[in-house]
């Protein structure tokens, strides 16, 4: 009996030793891959920009990959050829591709050429190396808009690569990266007329879903938390937690446009958990409240991001790409132009 045992956990053992191993052959080969690709790429850009004849480009592309393929395989053919000089011209810094390696493997790098802007590129490549994103997921991030719709999105490109640099390096999360702005509640299916309480119970019955939406790192807590002030009950909505953020989020539905009153609600419940909830090495609460519109001048005037309250906007049918597109860069552009007016005035202030 004991022999068995032994064998048993032997066998248990050696197969941890193969599964890791093979782990570690594979980021391995994958590292050497992408080196090679982008070496490939950049090698024919540097033989094509220095010969300057635009027919000699086409040429030297066709003769390679025929030349490669016939020795290596169709991993060589003329199409996967010209992604490898994509890969070397976008990633024109090869320590940023050594950075992402051992973490993004060549079919990630391929999802991430496409990518014009800078900034969106680098969020999506940051993030999928400190989420460990899979192909799928990433795919899926980029294709419902992610970057567009994270706050961070409205804050000027400079700022946005340092949010990333710091939680990439430091370890600290701006929630700026976190929260969004549409939240595309879709699949809760709700029909024309309904209640603030419908959605919420539409929202449990659908919690994967909706925690999908808010981000991987949320853990749901409660619904209606009962809450105590002055020998009156208040419920809070829904609360979780954001594990990486290390703050309690109070999360308010509301069905129509975000309203005043709106703000000092969710003032008390904050301040109620500051005082009550929060434990020690955690970050003060932070309230997003869900409304089905938004009023921009009330949030301008407001200053809701000094309370730690955010507000954004829920969709319940999704307009079509084009349009989401359009009405998510506008906003980004508004914001940002905001914020230089309002850094531009703080220097003038600071001149006088």
């Amino acid at each position: 009996m004991l022999q068995n045992q032994n064998h048993q956990q032997l066998m248990i053992e050696l197969k941890e030793l193969v599964d890791k191993t093979r782990s570690q052959v594979a980021v391995q080969i994958n590292s050497a891959m992408v080196v090679l690709y982008w070496k490939i790429g950049q090698r024919i850009n540097e033989e094509i920009l220095g010969n300057k004849r635009a027919e000699y480009g086409k040429e030297i592309v066709l003769q390679i990959s025929q030349q490669l393929t016939l020795e290596f395989g169709s991993s060589f053919s003329e199409k996967n050829i010209r992604k490898m000089m994509q890969f070397a011209s976008v990633f024109g810094d090869f320590e940023i591709v050594a950075s992402a390696m051992r973490q993004l493997s060549w079919t990630h790098f391929l999802l991430l050429i496409p990518i014009f802007e800078d900034t969106k590129r680098n969020f999506y490549l940051e993030v999928c190396k400190i989420e460990k994103w899979s192909v799928r997921t990433l795919r899926e991030k980029i294709n419902s808009l992610l970057f567009e719709r994270t706050a961070i999105s409205k804050k000027p490109e400079e700022l946005i690569d340092r949010e990333l640099k710091n939680w990439s390096e430091n370890n600290i999360l701006n929630p700026d990266l976190v929260f969004k702005d549409p939240y595309f509640l879709d699949f809760l299916e709700l029909k024309d007329t309904f209640s603030e309480k419908d959605l919420e119970e539409a929202i449990i019955v659908e919690l994967q879903k909706f925690i999908s939406e808010l981000g991987s790192d949320f853990a749901f807590l409660s619904r209606q938390k009962r809450i105590t002030i002055d020998h009156r009950d208040y419920y809070l909505d829904l609360l979780f937690y954001h594990r990486k953020v290390k703050s309690l989020v109070v999360i308010e539905l509301k069905l129509g446009e975000f309203e005043a009153a709106h703000k000092g609600q969710m003032e008390l419940y904050l301040s109620y958990l500051n005082k009550y909830e929060k434990i020690e090495g955690e970050n003060p609460p932070i309230g997003l409240i869900l409304c089905s519109g938004k009023n921009s001048e009330h949030l301008e005037l407001m200053n809701l991001e000094d309370d730690n309250i955010k507000v954004a906007e829920y969709l319940l049918i999704l307009p079509s790409e084009k349009v989401l597109l359009e009405k998510l860069h506008r906003s980004i552009e508004i914001a940002r132009n905001k914020f230089e007016n309002k850094n531009k005035s703080n220097i003038k202030k600071s001149d006088i």
